[in-house]
């Protein structure tokens, strides 16, 4: 199983949210650390190197780091702005 690392602006992020949709994302992510790969999707152009998940409204993205089994949770936030930043 891969372990879950925040970085500390998603920590920000999660708390901004409403208590249901960071339960979802929460619970995902905990569902996604046993197999990161099958859940998500890998980016492209600029966020090549990073795999994208899809929770409702929400998308997450990440940097898997496979030597070490984790999973760098490195932005939230709504699929109409997160690739804007």
């Amino acid at each position: 199983m891969w372990q879950i690392t925040y970085q500390p602006r998603t920590i920000k992020t999660l708390k901004k949210l409403d208590s249901a949709s960071r339960e979802k994302i929460l619970n995902y992510l905990e569902n996604a650390s046993q197999s990161p790969e099958a859940f998500g999707k890998a980016l492209s152009n600029n966020l090549k190197g990073f795999w994208r998940y899809r929770v409702g409204d929400y998308r997450i993205i990440c940097d898997l780091r496979k030597k070490e089994l984790l999973v760098l949770v490195i932005d939230i936030g709504h699929r109409s702005a997160i690739y804007k930043k």
